[in-house]
């Protein structure tokens, strides 16, 4: 009939509907990549229970101490993935300020009477009741952000193609300030961390090239400098030293490094089964529970166990790229190369230093080492690579 027109309304969805519908969070989710870090977390537990569970003095009589812990850990650091979703990648670009503030003064606060020294390294915040906080951890998110939402705002705006040199110089900055902070604590493994991110970054922003070989450049300028002129605390110098020379002072300096070779070495093809290395039981490996955690996989895993490690690091890794390489928009490209160059660098440091072709820098293993500074750093890392899956543009 002429001026009369039937509305249709769509019928309202079912809690069913809404979970199963191709535009539902759930559905949206990259499911192998929570499976593998959710798997990982899983595989650490049963590492960090086997290296602890004997080591009376850290554990004061309970066994269960450590993987009660590291549980907790990793139900904290879910719960801040999901609310990294729920917040997404976006809301939080317009709080960097806020939390780049809030990084930096937590990472200065170290310094002050709060700051504790543990390994050598004055890097720590002690709460109480027998947990303490790492401000460098969430330092390396704060960096990214930071220096994604620099970069990547004219260029998601249309007005440029690619970060001028005044832009990458700002960015520059901003992830100079908390590295010299942490430098002078020192912790030089986070240091190091922070220098790939910010390659990384870089390389995803399409800023020039001259500035990645200038900075490699002043990188291996300034490394020289700092070991000519003596800035490395003793340890440091050791460290290295034992790396170059493996057979410099077994029983001291070299002795972690050693150990660390002879309980991988000693798994073979598959272990001597869970709970029962002769290494990790006799309590030959120091930090067994969180820098040298990958020793117990290789020791009562063996070769198979540990390569289950690397093959769900290298899914997370690949489910990363394909994120970073799907997105539509700069700033969630540059967020998530930041977080592979995080932990691909971090988790090849850590294996390396326990395989003795990488010098010990103290770096946990992402997901798997004891630690809850760590942990919750990882997970938000998790929620910000969904959050830029889950609010891409759905195609046809």
């Amino acid at each position: 009939m002429a001026g009369f027109s039937v509305q249709r309304y769509a019928p309202e969805r079912s809690a069913w509907g809404r979970f199963t519908a191709r535009d539902s969070v759930v559905r949206r989710l990259d499911w192998p990549l929570l499976g593998s870090a959710i798997a990982l977390s899983f595989i650490g537990s049963l590492l960090v229970y086997s290296a602890t569970r004997g080591r009376d003095s850290l554990t004061h009589g309970d066994p269960y101490y450590f993987l009660f812990r590291h549980a907790l850990n990793t139900g904290i650091g879910v719960a801040l993935m999901i609310g990294t979703i729920w917040l997404g990648h976006r809301t939080l670009r317009g709080a960097v300020p806020i939390l780049y503030g809030l990084s930096v003064l937590l990472v200065l606060t170290v310094l002050t009477p709060l700051g504790a020294t543990v390994n050598g390294a004055h890097a720590w915040i002690i709460i109480g009741g027998g947990f303490s906080l790492q401000p460098s951890e969430f330092t390396k998110i704060t960096i990214i952000l930071g220096m994604a939402m620099l970069l990547a705002a004219r260029v998601d705006a249309g007005d440029q193609l690619h970060p001028d040199h005044r832009t990458v110089a700002k960015a520059l900055g901003l992830a100079a300030l908390p590295m010299a902070v942490v430098m002078g604590m020192p912790d030089l493994g986070s240091v190091m961390v922070m220098a790939v991110i910010v390659l990384g970054v870089l390389l995803a922003s399409g800023a020039s090239n001259r500035w990645v070989f200038g900075l490699l450049g002043a990188g291996t300028a300034g490394a020289v400098a700092i070991w000519q002129l003596g800035l490395l605390d003793d340890y440091q110098i050791a460290r290295f030293a034992a790396f170059a020379n493996p057979a410099l002072d077994p029983a001291g300096v070299g002795y972690n490094t050693n150990q660390a070779r002879i309980a991988i070495g000693s798994g073979g093809l598959s272990g001597t089964g869970l709970f029962q290395g002769t290494q990790t039981t006799g309590q030959f490996v120091p930090e067994q529970q969180t820098d040298f955690v990958f020793t117990v996989a290789g020791e009562e895993l063996g070769f198979l166990g540990a390569g289950l490690i690397l093959v769900l690091l290298g899914i997370v890794l690949w489910r990363a790229c394909r994120i970073a390489r799907e997105t539509t928009e700069l700033y969630g490209t540059i967020v998530a190369a930041g977080i592979i160059a995080w932990f691909a660098f971090q988790a090849f440091e850590n294996i390396g230093m326990t395989l003795g072709i990488m010098p010990v820098a103290g770096l946990p293993l992402p997901f798997v080492s004891y630690g809850g500074s760590s942990m919750f750093a990882v997970w938000v890392a998790i929620g910000l690579l969904q959050s830029i899956r889950v609010q891409r543009p759905i195609t046809a």
